[in-house]
């Protein structure tokens, strides 16, 4: 062998040498190699150690590392431009950088005609020692070849994902005597009740969705009717029949690396684009948050919920965020005072500030219009939030007519939110809201609501999840309309419960308990307490 193949080959068999000898070999730091605990990344071949930002000249492999890399080009970096020398590698993972290498020697030197006896048999006994362990990563690399052929054959779509949803629910309730049209006795019966969902999730561009979502269901609207209030309601009730419906259509790409743009052509909401402060327990309406839809998130943001629009999000820097929404209900109807915007209409600003990782504020302003066509003042009013009041409630506390309550009504709303993880198993969020209405011909009101929470990621067990929620719900805090009597104005407070089990990847099993005091915020109504019993698939 000449001299140059010798000073050559060195760097390669002392390297190689260093490895085998190492007890157990797949104790010993090997760069490059993901190990089989981490996710597996494609590597980057490099052509100079100065492109591996983490080796240095005083690194003891250095020289060995350079030879390998500049002068035989078999070492490969990950894609961010490390080598992550302190990881650990197993056999097979050496075996196959090992036979790289190997390869590159025999080409350099063509085909190992100039190689003394010594070095060619260092090299051959490597090549035997190895033998199994390459002969294995052959056989796995052909297995997964042959299974990724399948899946590519029998897979739903090239593009669509499907995720699955199915709640079933247990519950009941007692107490609230008096709430009921003034009847003393509680009527409500335990229920056995189910929620399903099927979202479609479409990505064309690998970085925009296209959310398709079938829905189907059999809760109605809770204990309402029984109860005589919308207090206290599922956040995954409004379904009845089981009759399948499509729930959500949604489409969300990014217009720059800095805004992502969300157009709603059914079912929109100001929650679906926008920072909402209560990670957890916002599920958008889903069975694996809060079990309440006040407990998922501050009220104010159902105005004009279910309509059609666009929701922008942008980025401004590290720790700000600015977000702008608008929705028109009945804005697909080309009649006189509907359409885009001729009718229903929701328009939100929001501020996001970030000083830290660990916290953020908020700052939310919504303009909306409600006209009778599209939702009704009290049951339900997107615009004014009094949707925990039912008409004969609000008219009983106000001396509204019901022809009063359908009239249009102008709102402007208020939010702060703030969110604050004091620590990885500990979270307090806390927001109050306030809706300053119109009336138009009549008068104004104001509509108060605050909530304070506590969220406990991985209670007790990892992947479990306890929460407490404490707060008003939307309430009444004066009527100016001329003629009306003066008002109860007792605040109806929320405490809220559970704790999800996750039993496995798959299926979480929530305990939970909803206490309303003072509900239709009237004290002389006794306080009414909802249990549930949760279980709910996910695929």
């Amino acid at each position: 062998m000449t001299h140059s193949t010798s000073w050559a080959i060195a760097p390669l068999l002392g390297f190689a040498g260093l490895m085998a000898t190492a007890s157990p070999l797949n104790s010993a730091p090997i760069p490059n190699v993901p190990t089989s605990s981490e996710t597996p990344q494609q590597l980057a071949q490099v052509t100079s150690v100065s492109q591996l930002s983490d080796v240095q000249p005083t690194d003891w492999a250095f020289q060995a590392l350079q030879s390998l890399v500049e002068r035989y080009g078999c070492i490969a970096g990950y894609p961010d431009g490390t080598f992550r020398g302190n990881n650990f590698m197993t056999r097979y993972e050496f075996a196959a950088g090992l036979n790289a290498c190997l390869d590159q020697i025999v080409a350099i030197v063509g085909g190992g005609d100039g190689l003394d006896a010594g070095d060619l048999a260092t090299i051959r006994r490597l090549q035997e020692e190895f033998a199994a362990e390459l002969a294995t990563l052959r056989g796995r690399v052909d297995g997964l070849e042959a299974r990724t052929s399948e899946l590519e054959a029998n897979q739903f779509s090239a593009t669509t994902q499907l995720r699955g949803e199915v709640a079933f629910v247990l519950a009941d309730a007692w107490g609230g005597d008096g709430i009921s049209d003034g009847d003393s006795d509680n009527d409500v019966q335990t229920i056995f009740a189910n929620r399903g969902r099927l979202n479609l999730v479409s990505s064309f561009t690998g970085r925009d969705r296209l959310h398709t979502r079938l829905q189907f269901g059999n809760l109605g609207n809770s204990f309402a009717d029984e109860m005589n209030t919308n207090e206290g309601r599922f956040a995954f009730d409004g379904d009845s029949g089981n009759s399948l419906n499509l729930n959500r259509l949604h489409y969300v790409f990014p217009a720059t690396d800095t805004l992502q743009v969300t157009l709603m052509a059914n079912a929109g909401g100001h929650q679906f684009y926008n920072d909402t402060f209560n990670p957890g327990l916002e599920a958008g309406g889903g069975a694996t948050g809060a079990l309440s839809r006040f407990g998922e998130r501050n009220p104010i943001y159902r105005s004009g919920l279910g309509g059609v629009g666009v929701g922008l999000r942008q980025r401004l820097g590290d720790s700000l965020e600015l977000s702008l929404g608008y929705l028109a209900r009945g804005g697909n109807t080309p009649e006189e005072g509907a359409g885009l915007f001729n009718g229903n209409y929701s328009a939100l600003g929001q501020l996001v500030v970030e000083p830290s990782d660990r916290l953020k504020f908020g700052l939310t302003y919504i303009r909306a219009y409600d006209v009778s066509q599209g939702r009704r003042f009290g049951f339900g009013g997107t615009g004014t939030q009094l949707s925990n009041l039912s008409p004969a409630a609000l008219a009983a506390s106000s001396n509204l007519s019901q022809g009063q309550l359908t009239t249009a009504v102008s709102s402007h709303h208020y939010g702060v939110q703030a969110l604050w993880d004091l620590s990885p198993r500990l979270r307090v969020g806390a927001w109050g809201g306030f809706t300053d209405a119109r009336l138009i011909g009549l008068g104004d009101a104001e509509i108060w609501n605050y909530a304070l929470t506590l969220s406990f990621p991985d209670l007790l067990l990892p992947g479990n999840f306890g929460a407490l929620i404490v707060g008003a719900e939307p309430y009444l805090g004066s009527v100016d309309i001329p003629g009306t009597q003066d008002m109860e104005n007792e605040t109806p407070f929320h405490i809220e419960g559970l704790y999800k089990v996750q039993l496995s990847e798959n299926i979480t099993i929530t305990p939970g308990f909803i206490w309303l005091l003072n509900p239709n915020q009237d004290a002389d109504h006794d306080g009414a307490f909802i249990g549930t019993l949760r279980t709910t698939f996910s695929f």
